[in-house]
């Protein structure tokens, strides 16, 4: 993906935020955020609107006699909106060099490792590869640990450089205990806590840590190696479902037990289970200290959100003052009453696309900065955009969330226009038991085969889209917006009560396409991993709130610092893609998907070493 910074010039990702750039003072700010490396979040986001995907005029000219297709307005002291002209609808403004910077630092996992040359920085052959070969460098022996030595055949300051340098040939080459090495991949993914790996293995916990550190990085590596591939293959449809799912960590000082929140936006693959990204609204490179305090230097408290500096990151006072207007939910009980008291709740919202609610309970992260939530949702998506080059038809099956539902259309706008690419929000019962959602299946088994009686010589899915067809009919509105929503059909397990909202619904489709869609609707995939990290991952297992701590949650096993939860996330993604295989078809979701030929051990992740030239 070119990054082309709003100037025109290329804006490189390791740059991004680094506090060299300058800020608009509030008398020099543009009327609408500038755009930024070819990246312009603000329109209309109703499908069907006229002005669905024009963007919003960054500097209206005087007397052109083209009106604007938006008016400004404020809905709060930080929160500008624009309202749409066409179908009068409101929306937030964004950074979009906050999402710049969001989706940079998520495509970074996809480059390639840094190669080795000459470390001399003046030297002729600094930055070009030893694999280049005898022209450049010649072989110069091996070191004690077994890594190949080089000799520079460059030249320095009018001399031959001769520098020699080492170049590790397997990523475990400094590792006295490789042997341990898959006991704690293992341990990791089925539910050991950290102090029992180290007690079993018989290495310190800080040799635990380590060798997390050094698991993800052979996760990330291998799995990047094929994901970079996926840009290239042929897809002719993908039907994705996309959900959030918060994690904690527990406090470390007892002065302040509070906790830190962080949540992961998931997007899985429902036909293979393959997650192809899992992002937390998290940064551990930035320092809090030194982005607060230069943020007061460029005067972000005096600009409105959409206009800082640092517009995707949580300052402190900030997140004190989101937190007088939090009100969390409670399930109603009733499906349709859930989904209109979420719409009330978004619009209740100063940003109704943040769904971040922070509590009294809950503080920000000391190491490493927490990210505002529909900031890592918008860069999400567009990482996505970058990975899905050759797909036919993407279908997106979305949790019922605003910030989700704006990410999607702003990052697929085209498609959707297209009409290559389909929304739609799903809405499931989460509070039955087991008895009622046995009562479900049952009364759902007794229609259908009631449908097919009526219908001899049909399937069973046959009877289902005609039961579909008929819910369609019947759709009902819910909600501000009066979108129509579908009650599924049948009845499972895992999906016992499921409403459905069609958000790209053009009135194009026919009856019988429009019910194939509906019934393939469904969160069952991202709801799969995000099931099996609460049960194979110790760390990212649910905590326990109780009355006698003010609503503090403790969890014995989870983490101090958000970096783990996302380390951890990493490990067992690339182990669910490619290491666990399906009961049936002895199957992984890799090779499901086309990405691997067969089986991948923990070995084969441990020693992964990613060609430079790749």
């Amino acid at each position: 993906m070119q990054k082309i910074s709003s100037d025109g010039h290329e804006a490189s990702p390791r740059q991004v935020g680094s506090g060299h750039e300058g800020s608009p003072s509030p008398a020099a700010k543009q009327r609408s955020p500038a755009s930024y490396g070819g990246i312009q979040v603000n329109f209309c986001k109703s499908p069907v609107c006229t002005n669905f995907g024009v963007t919003i005029a960054e500097k209206p000219k005087a007397n052109s006699g083209t009106p604007n297709p938006y008016r400004l307005s404020g809905a709060g002291r930080n929160f500008p909106v624009a309202k749409c002209n066409a179908c009068g609808e409101s929306f937030p403004l964004k950074s979009n060099k906050g999402v710049f910077e969001e989706l940079s630092r998520m495509l970074a996992a996809l480059d390639l490792p840094v190669m080795a040359s000459c470390p001399v920085a003046n030297c002729s052959n600094h930055q070009i590869p030893v694999s280049e070969g005898k022209q450049f460098y010649s072989a110069y022996g091996l070191t004690r640990s077994g890594s190949q030595r080089y000799l520079c055949k460059g030249s320095a300051d009018g001399r031959v450089c001769g520098k020699t340098f080492a170049v590790a040939t397997k990523p475990t080459i400094r590792q006295r205990l490789t042997h341990k090495n898959k006991v704690v991949f293992s341990a990791l993914v089925n539910k050991v806590p950290i102090r029992r790996i180290a007690e079993f293995v018989g290495i310190s916990g800080q040799t635990v840590y380590d060798k997390i550190d050094f698991l993800h990085r052979q996760c990330m590596a291998f799995s990047s190696s094929r994901e970079v591939l996926i840009r290239e293959k042929a897809f002719e449809r993908l039907y994705l479902s996309v959900d959030r799912q918060e994690y904690l960590t527990n406090w470390v000082r007892r002065a302040d037990k509070r906790n830190t929140v962080v949540a992961a936006v998931t997007t899985a693959d429902n036909s293979s289970g393959y997650v192809f990204a899992s992002h937390l609204n998290f940064d551990p490179s930035l320092d809090p200290a030194a982005i607060e305090a230069d943020a007061i230097q460029a005067g972000d408290d005096l600009l409105q959100f959409p206009y800082r500096k640092y517009a995707r990151l949580w300052m402190e006072a900030d997140y004190i003052a989101a937190m007088a207007t939090t009100a969390r939910s409670r399930s109603s009980g009733s499906l349709e009453k859930d989904i209109e008291s979420t719409y009330a709740r978004s619009e209740e919202r100063q940003d109704v696309e943040s769904p971040d609610q922070p509590e009294l309970s809950e503080k920000l992260p000391e190491r490493g900065m927490q990210v505002h939530a529909e900031y890592t949702l918008y860069a999400h998506f567009m990482y996505l955009h970058h990975l899905f080059g050759n797909v036919g038809k993407i279908r997106f099956f979305l949790d019922q969330d605003s910030g989700i539902r704006a990410a999607c259309l702003a990052a697929f706008r085209d498609e959707i226009r297209s009409r290559t690419a389909d929304a739609f929000y799903v809405r499931i019962s989460k509070t039955m038991t087991v008895d009622e959602k046995r009562k479900l299946k049952r009364q759902s088994d007794k229609a259908v085969a009631k449908i097919m009686t009526e219908n001899p010589g049909i399937d069973r899915h046959q009877a289902t889209l005609i039961l579909m067809r008929q819910r369609i009919e019947a759709a009902q509105a819910i909600g501000k917006w009066k979108d129509r929503w579908v009650i599924h059909p049948i009845s499972t397990m895992n999906e016992p009560e499921k409403a459905l909202c069609h958000l790209t619904d053009f009135g194009d489709y026919d009856p019988d396409h429009a019910a194939a869609l509906y019934n393939k609707a469904s969160l069952h995939g991202v709801d799969s991993f995000f099931n099996r990290v609460r049960r194979r991952v110790a760390m990212l297992e649910r905590g326990i709130k109780s009355q006698s701590n003010a609503g503090r949650v403790w969890y014995g096993y989870a983490p101090y610092n958000p970096v783990q939860v996302q380390k951890l996330l990493d490990i067992f993604r690339t182990v669910h893609n490619y290491v666990l295989l399906g009961s049936k078809d002895k199957k992984s979701p890799a090779m499901r998907l086309g990405l691997a030929k067969g089986t991948v051990s923990f070995e084969d992740i441990i020693y992964f070493k990613r060609d430079e030239n790749d």
